[in-house]
C-alpha cells in the first residue's frame, strides 16, 4: 500500500504521523510525505521521502500567528487561527498536495484535520482518505453554546470548499472513511456520540527521539518533581504566569522544571531546573505532577505517564481539552490570566496529596494502553474499506 500523509506546519500535528508511518514501513508498506520542510523534515526519519511545499508561506504564517498569540485570547484568537493561519494554508498548499498525489499516486491519503488543503485534494481526486484528529477538541462541539461564531466558521469553511470547486459540506475536515483520534473515551468522556468510523487509539508516542540536552543527574530524587510547561506558542507571553508558579511552589517541598526562557522565570531555588527546551517525553518520567496550558500534546504525554495537571488553558483547543481533564477527575483548572500564588498553590497542593486525581490519571493511562496507540492507527489504515 502507498500511504502520502498531508501534515500543517506543526510539530504537535506532525510527530502521531511519524509514528504512524514509522509503523506502517516496518510492516511493508510505502510512506511519504507532504509538507512545509523547515517544519516536517527535522521531524522525519532520516530516510523518509517529503515532498516539499514552499516554506515562505508557513514562515510568514507562524510568524503572524506567534505575534499574534500574545495579545489574543478566546473568539478573537479563535477567528484569527481560521482566517489568519488555516485557511490562507489550505489555500497555499493545494497546489503542492495535488503535485504530491500526482507523483506517489497514493493508494491512501491520512490528512491532518488541520491540513484543509489534504481534505479538499482527496475530495477532487476522489480518493481514499483518512483524516487524523490529533486533539480530541476536534472532534467535540466546542461551539455547542455559541451558535453565532459556528455559523461563521461554517461559512468559512464553505467558501473554502466552494473556491476548491466543491460542494460545501459539514466538518470538511474530516473523512467519511475514518476519523483517527489519538485520544480515548475515557479522557473525551462518554456523554458524546460517535460514528462507527471514528476510532480513537490513544496517544501515538512510539519511535520518538529527542537528542536535546538536560541535566538529569541534577534531579532530586528525595523530592517530589513538578514540571511548568506552557507550550511553544504561548511561552513568550507567560511572564506574569511563571512568576505566580514560582511563588506557588517555592514554599512546597517539590523541585520544579520549567521548560521556560530563563529571563521570563526570573530566580528561582537552586534546586530547581530552568531550559528554555527539554526532552519532554525523557522528564517527564521523572515528574509527579505537571502544571500546563492543556495544549493536547503535553497533556496526554502526561496521562500517558499516570501524572494529574493542574490546567491553565490560553487558547484554541486548550479549554475544551483542559476541560475534560477536570470532567475525568485528572486535574484542576486555573485561569491564566488571573490565577495568583496562593490558588495555584493549593492546585498544585491538591493534585500531589489527594490520591483521586492520580487515581484518575492511572484510569487514562490504562485506556491509552489498551487503545493501541500507533499500531491500532496501523491496523485502521491497513484495512480501511475505501469504495
Amino acid at each position: 500500500m502507498r500511504v502520502l500523509f498531508v501534515v500543517p506546519p506543526l510539530t504537535g500535528h506532525v510527530n502521531p504521523t511519524v509514528a504512524v508511518g514509522r509503523e506502517l514501513l516496518r510492516r511493508g508498506h510505502e510512506v511519504a510525505w507532504v509538507g512545509h520542510p523547515g517544519v516536517v523534515r527535522p521531524l522525519l526519519p532520516q530516510d523518509a521521502t517529503l515532498h516539499a511545499l514552499d516554506d515562505r508561506v508557513p514562515l510568514a504564517l507562524r510568524s503572524e500567528m506567534e505575534r499574534r498569540a500574545r495579545a489574543t485570547r478566546g473568539l478573537a484568537a479563535l477567528k484569527f487561527l481560521w482566517e489568519d493561519f488555516l485557511l490562507p494554508l489550505a489555500r497555499s498548499m493545494v497546489p503542492g498536495v495535488e503535485a504530491a498525489v500526482d507523483a506517489v499516486r497514493p493508494d491512501l491519503l491520512v490528512v491532518d484535520h488541520q491540513a484543509l488543503a489534504g481534505a479538499l485534494v482527496a475530495r477532487r481526486r476522489g480518493c481514499c482518505w483518512a483524516s487524523f484528529a490529533t486533539t480530541s477538541a476536534s472532534v467535540v462541539d466546542a461551539l455547542s453554546e455559541l451558535p453565532r461564531v459556528r455559523d461563521w466558521l461554517d461559512e468559512q469553511r464553505a467558501t473554502l470548499q466552494r473556491e476548491a470547486g466543491l460542494p460545501a459540506i459539514a466538518d470538511p475536515d474530516l473523512s467519511p472513511h475514518a476519523v483517527v483520534v489519538f485520544s480515548t473515551r475515557a479522557l473525551v468522556g462518554d456523554e458524546e456520540t460517535f460514528p462507527a468510523h471514528y476510532h480513537f487509539v490513544g496517544p501515538a508516542l512510539s519511535h520518538r527521539l529527542d537528542p536535546t540536552p538536560f541535566p538529569f543527574e541534577a534531579i532530586a530524587p528525595a523530592r517530589r518533581r513538578v514540571l511548568v510547561s506552557l507550550g511553544t506558542v504561548n511561552a513568550a507571553r507567560g511572564h506574569r504566569f511563571y512568576r505566580a508558579a514560582v511563588e506557588a511552589l517555592a514554599p512546597l517541598e517539590v523541585q520544579a522544571v520549567f521548560a521556560a526562557p530563563v529571563d521570563q522565570v526570573g530566580p528561582v531555588p537552586d534546586h530547581w531546573i530552568v531550559r528554555r527546551w527539554i526532552p519532554q517525553l525523557r522528564v517527564l518520567p521523572h515528574m509527579h505532577a505537571v502544571i500546563g496550558h492543556g495544549g493536547h500534546n503535553t497533556t496526554c504525554e502526561a496521562l500517558s505517564l499516570g501524572l494529574p495537571l493542574v490546567l491553565a488553558p490560553i487558547r484554541d483547543d486548550q479549554p475544551v481539552v483542559a476541560r475534560q481533564v477536570v470532567a475525568a477527575g485528572a486535574g484542576l483548572r486555573v485561569r491564566f490570566g488571573r490565577v495568583g500564588p496562593a490558588e495555584l498553590r493549593r492546585a498544585v497542593s491538591r493534585v500531589l496529596d489527594e490520591p483521586g486525581f492520580s487515581e484518575a490519571a492511572a484510569r487514562i493511562r490504562a485506556s491509552f494502553e489498551a487503545a493501541g496507540g500507533a499500531a491500532s492507527a496501523a491496523t485502521i489504515l491497513e484495512t480501511l474499506p475505501c469504495p
